[in-house]
Parts: structure tokens; sequence; C-alpha cells
């Protein structure tokens, strides 16, 4: 539907309602002179309700407006000189070699405006696109994915910083886990006095999703974590103990690793910035009844539309048809 369409549809819903409740308590709720109105109503008597639609108007043509031919003039020197702007433009325009055309700079630079070329970037983009020689589009790559057929599979690991609240004496740090395939996760708050999350902490988490996932009938077998110095040592030695194997992902690549980022952005929008809106005073133990609460729901009752769950319920695919929560 177009502009006139809309337009045409309000003028008959006007005409329409006048007729029933008459025109000064139309044109009062339409907005519109009772004047306007009658000229309508002649017009729809000579040639019928079409012409209440709006009529097509030609651009107008400003007496002082710029002939084509000059348009063309300067648009070809801009495109054969395009580090030149407007007003070198206008001053080489009038030298007599290129004609002596008495041209603004101000003129010059709604010329090419008109044409889209008023930027230097955008005269070079176009040069450069006319010189280059054709080349063959190229066969989009395949997107590359982490895939995972089965929970427990693959269950990526991270941190996140919350923040520095008053009544405490470390920063509060967000550790989160979640399975690649069920989207199902697992976060704590933890209190950091050092600045960072020590690999104790994360270790705890991992024995956390390990054992829940064994009690939903899954094995962990495989995490994946960044570099940062909270997934070495105790948490490997964790990992090993519990069967699992883990894999870092390369340096810079936080992608690699986009399912638990995209988690992290999610209980940022939906958790986290609501719970600092609505608390006067920001408490520890507010904060991770609130995170509880959030994930609750995130697993649940929460349906996820991703590549690999399609609209269902993490908790239905990693607890099956018994749909019971973790303990």
């Amino acid at each position: 539907m177009s502009q006139d369409d809309v337009i045409f549809g309000y003028r008959l819903q006007l005409v329409a309602l006048a007729g029933r409740i008459g025109v000064t308590a139309a044109c009062r709720t339409f907005g519109i002179h009772r004047s306007t109105y009658y000229a309508w109503k002649q017009k729809i008597e000579r040639e019928g309700l079409g012409a209440l639609r709006p009529r097509e108007r030609r651009r107008p043509r400003m007496p002082n407006q710029l002939s084509p031919l000059v348009e063309e003039r300067i648009v070809a020197f801009a495109l054969g000189h395009p580090g030149l702007g407007p007003r070198r433009i206008s001053a080489e325009l009038r030298r007599g070699h290129w004609g002596g055309l008495e041209v603004s700079a101000n003129g010059v630079w709604l010329c090419l405006r008109r044409h889209g070329l008023n930027t230097r970037s955008k005269r070079l983009s176009l040069v450069a696109g006319y010189a280059a020689p054709y080349e063959l589009p190229r066969e989009p790559l395949p997107e590359r994915h982490v895939e995972a057929e089965r929970p427990g599979e693959l269950v990526g690991f991270d941190c996140f910083f919350v923040g520095h609240l008053r009544n405490m004496k470390g920063n509060v740090w967000q550790l989160t886990a979640i399975d690649i395939r069920s989207s199902y996760a697992w976060a704590e708050l933890v209190s950091c006095p050092n600045g960072q999350p020590a690999a104790k902490q994360t270790s705890k988490l991992a024995r956390r999703v390990a054992g829940e996932l064994r009690d939903a009938g899954w094995k962990l077998e495989r995490v994946l974590t960044d570099n940062g110095s909270e997934f070495r040592g105790d948490f490997e030695q964790t990992t090993r103990r519990l069967g699992a194997r883990s894999t870092r992902i390369r340096a810079g690549r936080p992608q690699t690793n986009g399912a638990v980022e995209s988690l992290h952005r999610t209980i940022l929008e939906e958790c986290w910035r609501p719970a600092f809106a609505r608390y006067m005073q920001v408490r520890f133990q507010g904060l991770r009844r609130d995170l509880a609460d959030y994930l609750r729901y995130y697993n649940c009752d929460r349906a996820h539309t991703g590549r690999l769950t399609r609209g269902q319920i993490p908790a239905d695919i990693v607890y099956g048809a018994r749909k019971m929560e973790a303990r």
C-alpha cells in the first residue's frame, strides 16, 4: 500500500463519516476544515470518488536551476577529478579552456548532491568501481557453526563482569555455562576480592554442570573456554576428573564461543539492566535471587528459536518427558 492509497482511504472515511454524523462533527474528528470538505465534495459530484485520490505532480523546475548540459559538464569534471571539492571545481570551470561556466561553489555542491556525488568518498568509490576489472560474483562461503548432537556433548564456559557494588569488597562476576545442543544455561554470581574469578570458582561451576547433566541421564563430554587464567590449573584438573575434554578457543576469536556470549547479552538485557534500574540500592543477595529467578524462566519456560533448539524449551530437551527442573 502506497502513501497515496493511505491518503485516499483517509478521505473516503471522512466522506462516509460525514454522511452518518454530519459534516461539522466529521471534520472536527478528522481535523479538517469544512471548506476543504466542501471543495472535495464538489470534485466528487463532478468526477466521482476517484477525485479524492492525490494527483501526481511533476517535480517543480526552479527558474535559476542549472540546465541539463551544465549539470553534465559538472558531473563529468567531478568524476574526472574526484579529489577536488566544490570550490575548486567552481574555480576551474570558470577558466576558458573548461568552457567559462559561471557556477558558484554552492551550486556545484547542490548539483553533485542531486547525483549522489557530493562527497569525495562517493566520487572516488564510483571511479574505482568503473576502473576495476569485472570479476565474477563469488559464491558465499558456507556458514560455520559449532555443532552438537546431544546435551552434554559440548558446554561453553565464560565469565561476565557485572560491576562493583558499594557494600562489597571485591568485584562481582557472573560465571556462565551453556549447553550448546539444548541452550540450557547455568550461571552463578561470585565475589572476587582479587578482581578476577579464580579457577576454584569456575571448577565449582563445572562440577555443578556435570552433576545436573548426570542426573538428567547425560554426560559432560567436552568444555569450551577462552584462554583466561580462571580456566587453567584447577579447572583443567576438575574437567579431567569429570571425564571431559577441555578445548580453548583461538585468541581474538570470541565468536567461536558465541553461544555463551549471546547468553551474556540476553541476561544483561533481560535481567541485569531491569534489576539495576529497579533497585534503589543494589544488594548482592538480591542480584543472586534475580539471576536464579531469571534462569528458571530461561530454562523451563522460555521458547528458544535457535538453529538447534527450533522453538523448544531447553528443559524439555535436557530432561525429556519428565520436564523436571535441576535440583
